[in-house]
């Protein structure tokens, strides 16, 4: 994987368009019109590696899309915060017509380029709402609380000692609400549970994580909830169990991962894809499209621990994710920073 770290210039992977698409050139007659069959060129300009869990489903919907051939797709990782609003306006220059990314850190510039180049469309993972005043920005989060509760469901039913250990990257809402939603699952099975909560202060620190989730082990977790990368490497080596978030991590931890909250974000990207090629982006909070009712999550399949998960708490994940997925029951979003209790 490449970086582009270096402030001298975007350190880009170019992908090849798919196979057919060169052919709507041809159809093309007015110049700069986008006809439904022209591939969109979207651009990501991403903080961290493409390894990460988040940015990962994000460039997993993107290459996607572009093997469908509806986009090209160009990307850049581990962008500083200083260095994100001159890669956007580089991406901007280049005829981009939609920007993803995550501007967690960089919320007032990020929106001062999209004012910039309002026939540019941009698709942000934000903790704040659209603005009117800024028409071509819209927002999204990974609102997958539903399966997270789910997840919290199984956690209840397999901790022994009624302790669980927490680790977070930033006590903000996008970490919060799923935290909450976990835990009220496992309060549902697990009235008695206790919880050591942390945040490690970044987004990609695995060693700083795995020494949060060891203490925590010390301190009497018997299970641990890994919102960050390191902790289930924690639990591995101490013989605990495991709960993943985001992405299904149990092929490299079979016998640590029980259960994990997915988050795809094919249905967020592919409505903003619909709407830049009909012409009628605009500033909406994407969010909705995360819900277990939009196919944006779901319960990772419990695989290695099919059989281990008692078969009553299995019944009661699956009646309520059905009555998630029918709107007869609605999991809290709370983005309250979660306490140990």
């Amino acid at each position: 994987m490449h970086s582009n770290s270096n402030s001298s210039g975007i350190s880009r992977r170019t992908l090849i368009r798919a196979a057919g698409a060169s052919a709507a050139v041809a159809a093309v007659g007015i110049p700069g019109r986008l006809f439904a069959a022209d591939p969109i060129k979207v651009a990501a300009v991403y903080t961290v590696p493409v390894e990460q869990q988040w940015v990962s489903r994000i460039h997993k919907a993107a290459n996607a899309a572009k093997d469908r051939g509806d986009i090209e797709y160009v990307y850049s990782e581990n962008t500083a915060n200083n260095d994100y609003e001159r890669v956007m306006r580089e991406y901007c220059e280049a005829g981009h017509k939609l920007i993803l990314g995550e501007v967690f850190g960089v919320e007032d510039a990020a929106r001062a380029v999209a004012k910039d180049y309002p026939d540019v469309a941009f698709l942000m993972g934000s903790s704040f709402k659209p603005d009117a005043a800024v028409p071509n920005f819209s927002v999204f989060d990974n609102y997958i609380q539903d399966a997270s509760y789910l997840s919290g469901l199984v956690a209840g039913a397999m901790t022994k000692s009624k302790n669980i250990g927490m680790v977070g990257g930033y006590p903000i809402p996008e970490v919060n609400r799923l935290m909450n939603a976990f835990m009220a699952g496992v309060k549902e099975v697990a009235p008695d549970a206790k919880f050591q909560v942390a945040f490690i202060g970044s987004w990609f620190d695995p060693p700083k994580a795995k020494e949060t989730a060891f203490a925590q082990i010390d301190g009497g977790a018997d299970l641990l909830y890994a919102e960050r990368f390191g902790v289930s490497d924690a639990a591995k080596e101490k013989k605990v169990l495991a709960i993943g978030n985001v992405i299904d991590t149990q092929a490299d931890y079979p016998e640590t991962v029980v259960a994990s909250a997915l988050w795809h974000f094919e249905p967020t990207l592919d409505k903003a894809i619909a709407e830049v090629k009909a012409g009628t982006f605009k500033a909406d909070d994407y969010g909705v499209y995360s819900f277990m009712k939009a196919g944006g999550s779901s319960l990772a399949p419990l695989g290695t621990f099919e059989s281990k998960v008692p078969d009553d708490v299995k019944a009661k994940v699956a009646e309520k994710e059905k009555a998630i997925k029918d709107g007869s029951f609605t999991v809290e979003i709370n983005d309250a920073e979660p306490k140990s209790s």
